[in-house]
């Protein structure tokens, strides 16, 4: 396979982020749902616009595609490859939601400045997520019974996640915001939308560069279950990357679109639990078969009990769905739980509300302190002149006298 639909495909994400920042968003603003709900149509629509692509690459074998290890040589199956680990990867990804919008909160961060935060976030990810896939490809094509390893990871991880005790940690609490508030100079106060702030000449990082760190090593502890789960789709590394940045990209906008409702969509957890279940299976099956055959002496063949491709687009589809619908169904018959996340989202409106107005006599009392500054040096300056005055009458006389 030539580099060539890797090189372009990163130069479309790069050009695609350098107009979202430089020129969609170069003014500090608050993104609000209206302006999320669209970004987000783009984004998806995007996605499933490059579909067509990897069809038409794939089925024509263009620049090599669908010809390179560990491919599916037909456009069909390339196309449904990649729609099912878009759609996992997004599924996945509302976990990664509801973590952002606890780190925010956390830090007090306003959202007009999360927009920047979330940028660089997204960024940091996609070098990440690349370099991950970009080591599991290699594993995989090496070590192929890795796959089995990745299936009861998948289990251990949708048994823990769905079942387990849940431990809401604040984000300050955790090592990496605890090692960088430590070692770094640190000053809690947000000046704007800067990751570094000057104080008496010297240098200090801002909670913005904090929620970045902690967002990035977060993205890092997702993309263990995400990455193997994909894997479990296919194992062609182009479409398990195109995929999964194509999530990526879209995952800024959903945040601000699902942030502050994340909490109602309580059932989404069990169908991300079928989800993850399904493609352990998937990958385990194998290993199976060969218990099968070495415990009855049968002779099944791998391919023989190979589930169809389609088979896992659609159980992706369908439990997103019944998680969705589940989750506003469920949500319509306990309102007390509506009435609670109104109450959260009313103190998180009135604490972004203080902090901005904490900001505004920040910036008042510094601009009352430059204007008292000019006015000190006014007054030294006049001074200076009136000393200077009485010193030329001074020489004056000494001449008149002499």
């Amino acid at each position: 396979m030539s580099v060539i639909p890797w090189i372009v495909f990163l130069v479309l994400v790069f050009a695609l982020l350098a107009l979202d920042l430089g020129v969609l968003n170069r003014k500090v603003h608050e993104i609000h749902t209206g302006e999320a709900l669209k970004w987000t149509g783009f984004w998806i629509g995007l996605a499933m616009l490059f579909g067509g692509v990897i069809y038409l690459g794939y089925e024509n074998h263009l620049f090599g595609l669908g010809l390179h290890e560990g491919a599916t040589e037909g456009g069909k199956d390339a196309i449904l490859l990649y729609y099912t680990g878009y759609f996992i990867e997004k599924a996945l990804s509302l976990d990664n939601i509801a973590v952002m919008a606890m780190i925010f909160a956390s830090f007090r961060v306003p959202l007009k400045f999360q927009h920047r935060v979330l940028f660089w976030g997204i960024l940091g990810a996609l070098i990440f997520r690349g370099i991950m896939i970009g080591l599991g490809a290699a594993i995989v094509s090496t070590f192929h019974s890795v796959l089995y390893f990745f299936g009861a990871l998948l289990v251990v991880v949708a048994i823990k996640s769905t079942f387990g005790e849940e431990k809401e940690e604040d984000p300050k609490e955790k090592w990496i915001s605890k090692f960088m508030m430590k070692h770094f100079r640190y000053t809690p106060e947000i000046n704007g939308m800067h990751f570094f702030q000057k104080i008496d000449g010297k240098e200090f990082i801002t909670p913005l560069l904090v929620c970045l760190v902690v967002i990035e090593v977060s993205d890092v502890i997702f993309a263990v279950d995400s990455i193997p789960a994909i894997f479990g789709i296919t194992t062609d590394p182009f479409i398990v990357f195109t995929s999964n940045i194509f999530a990526i990209l879209g995952l800024r906008s959903l945040y601000f679109v699902l942030a502050s409702i994340i909490e109602r969509f309580k059932l989404i957890k069990y169908a991300i639990f079928v989800i993850l279940m399904f493609v352990a299976v998937k990958l385990l099956l194998p290993l199976g078969v060969d218990g099968v055959n070495f415990a009855f002496g049968t002779n099944y063949t791998h391919e023989a009990v190979e589930l169809p491709i389609w088979s896992s687009l659609a159980v992706v589809l369908v439990s997103i769905t019944f998680g969705i619908v589940g989750s506003i169904i469920y949500d319509k018959k306990h309102p007390e739980m509506e009435e609670q996340a109104a109450k959260e989202r009313e103190e998180k409106a009135e604490l972004e509300a203080a902090v901005e107005q904490n900001e505004n006599q920040t910036g008042a009392s510094k601009a009352d302190d430059n204007k008292s500054e000019e006015h000190t040096d006014d007054v030294k300056t006049e001074a200076e002149k009136t000393e200077d005055k009485s010193e030329e009458s001074k020489k004056s006389d000494e001449k008149t006298a002499e």
